[in-house]
């Protein structure tokens, strides 16, 4: 599987949970370090975002907090708090499937990447398998809405 078949699979998990169907998984040189997905209801942990519990996966698996040549592939834009982790971990690229207008902090709201106060920034590709993203999620919040 490529790293955002992963990141989908990890993605439908959460929402098969109850979690908001997001998923993450961190690659280096072709090597898979970590997958993760939505754990914040059932960690009962606002942190507990895809992307801050697949960065913690990989920096303990490296033995190092610095992620470097390491990239990050996302199904949703990530938010201020995981791209500022995202930062100062040195991520090399970041892969994000879904646009995040409300919440996303990369392309959108406060484009952190792109403030001075940004330690790093890594390359960003956004729009990877962005409709099948949408519709995951789209398909979550429509379903408990009921």
């Amino acid at each position: 599987m490529t790293p955002m078949e992963l990141a989908f699979a990890a993605a439908k998990e959460a929402a098969a949970s109850g979690e908001v169907p997001v998923g993450a998984v961190v690659t280096r040189n072709g090597e898979i370090l970590s997958v993760a997905s939505n754990r914040i209801l059932i960690n009962r942990d606002p942190t507990a975002h895809a992307e801050i519990l697949a960065l913690r996966e990989a920096a303990h698996k490296i033995g190092s907090e610095r992620l470097i040549g390491c990239d990050l592939h996302v199904t949703l834009e990530p938010c201020a708090m995981c791209a500022g982790a995202i930062s100062l971990a040195r991520i090399r690229r970041l892969y994000y499937g879904a646009a995040d207008e409300k919440g996303g902090a990369v392309d959108h709201g406060p484009r952190f990447f792109s403030q001075p106060t940004c330690h790093h920034a890594p390359e960003v590709y956004g729009g990877i398998r962005e409709t099948e993203a949408s519709d995951l999620l789209r398909g979550f919040f429509a379903e408990r809405r009921g």
